[in-house]
């Protein structure tokens, strides 16, 4: 324990790295009760330094350190971590300090950690909050919509005032809004106007009317619209702050640019994710039990597609049998299937998502992606024709050739076109088209690959 200690008092401030000799280091600490020690240890720890940290360490320990923790710090913790561990770390705490940490949150992540607790915690802990009645009408918004990630905090005043007093009005939300990029400009009604940047509220006169320097019409978003439509517009237009509006046109919210990259991350890694053939939004804190839950069906799906290709290959039988050399080019065929589908439906998948392309553009998009598939078909098909050829494989090595390079042509053709259209018909039925991306694509495409692979085999070769 001496040693720990003075490995710890060694380290210079300001240079503490979270690695495996600091969570070591912590346990230790944390094992023998020294509070003083550890809150000084890890009082040089950004926010998100602390949350790695509490990640990384036995989960008892990760709990009793988070209980030394100052609410104030506490707070900024907790909107780093990850959502189940997260869940995971507050269900015990006292109804008391959950209160006190929520408190010290904007509305739009006291909302998150809310919606995660259980429900009768929540219901405990929701009406002895500052903003209780905020929390409440954000809690009715969908989690993945432009009101369930809004903050209710900003500076909004009447066009009639002046300069000097917006800059007073900023000065009086100080506290309570932690990031000011503008100064959102209402009606009579709370109904939107404009917006004034600080930059020009700083620099305008201070007798100038708010209407006179405001920017007429800014880019709002309704409370109903989608989180991914909100970093999309967020990204074209590159805002910082984007305000929120009822179905009336009033003011209730706005999001700023760290929700939306949040945003991004998770929608990424989400996408990411099914490509590989996992749901439910795998994070690295996440229970034996819901990895397992998360990764088994899409498993399951390529076990059944598996199946299903030795069925093709099993139906052809008497065709291997009379040509075993047929066996040498299955392999071929079903990675060309399945690399030529991946290739299409990523780059599909990635336009509807930055929105370049739209639903809409089945056709011309099909169009494109034929073309470069004939051209790329034409070009694998040659250069497998000739190595048949070149090899002593067989004797008529002429009709294997014209085999081969005609089923992977027509292979690498098919599989293009599903690749693009099927994320395009996801995209449709409002089903998230990255599960195209995944094992689903991938299977499909070796079956119909190999079904055509024995046709042809059959047609011309044998």
């Amino acid at each position: 324990m001496a040693e720990v200690v003075t490995q710890a008092n060694e380290r210079p401030p300001g240079t503490l790295e979270v690695d495996a000799q600091l969570v070591e280091d912590i346990t230790a600490l944390l094992e023998s009760g020294q509070q003083g020690m550890v809150l000084n240890l890890v009082a040089d720890l950004y926010p998100a330094d602390l949350a790695r940290l509490l990640s990384h360490l036995p989960f008892e320990e990760a709990q009793q350190l988070f209980r030394w923790l100052s609410e104030e710090v506490g707070s900024d913790v907790v909107t780093e971590l990850d959502t189940s561990f997260r869940t995971e770390l507050l269900e015990d705490h006292p109804p008391e300090r959950l209160t006190r940490l929520i408190d010290e949150l904007d509305t739009d992540d006291a909302v998150d950690v809310l919606s995660e607790l259980p429900d009768d915690v929540a219901l405990q802990v929701l009406p002895e909050l500052e903003d209780a009645e905020d929390l409440q009408a954000l809690l009715g918004y969908s989690e993945d919509s432009a009101g369930g990630i809004m903050a209710t905090e900003y500076v909004a005043v009447p066009g009639a005032w002046t300069v000097a007093e917006a800059t007073e009005e900023v000065r009086r939300h100080a506290e309570t809004v932690e990031q000011i990029f503008s100064v959102f400009v209402v009606d009579d009604e709370g109904r939107l106007e404009g917006l004034v940047s600080l930059k020009a509220l700083l620099l305008s006169r201070a007798d100038a009317l708010m209407h006179a320097i405001m920017e007429d019409d800014p880019i709002s978003v309704a409370t109903e619209v989608d989180q991914e439509e909100v970093a999309r517009i967020m990204e074209r237009y590159d805002l910082i702050s984007l305000p929120v509006v009822d179905h009336e046109g009033r003011l209730v919210g706005r999001i700023t640019i760290d929700d939306v990259v949040d945003v991004i991350r998770e929608e990424a890694e989400e996408d990411y994710q099914l490509a590989s053939g996992v749901t439910g939004g795998e994070e690295p804190t996440d229970s034996i039990l819901r990895i397992s839950r998360g990764r088994l069906p899409w498993l399951l799906v390529g076990m059944v597609g598996a199946g299903l290709s030795g069925v093709v290959i099993g139906s052809f039988e008497e065709a291997l049998e009379r040509a075993v050399v047929l066996a040498t080019f299955i392999p071929i065929v079903m990675a060309m299937a399945g690399n030529a589908g991946i290739q299409s439906s990523a780059i599909v998948v990635q336009g509807l998502a930055s929105g370049d392309v739209w639903g809409t553009d089945m056709v011309q998009r099909l169009g494109k992606e034929f073309t470069v598939a004939l051209i790329n078909g034409l070009v694998l098909a040659v250069v497998l024709a000739l190595a048949v050829l070149v090899l002593p494989i067989n004797a008529e090595a002429g009709r294997l050739a014209m085999t081969a390079g005609l089923s992977l042509l027509i292979v690498i053709i098919i599989a293009t076109c599903i690749g693009t259209v099927v994320p395009l018909l996801l995209y449709r039925f409002g089903i998230d088209p990255a599960i195209a991306t995944g094992p689903f694509i991938t299977t499909s495409n070796d079956i119909l690959g190999l079904a055509v692979f024995f046709l042809l085999a059959t047609l011309i070769y044998i």
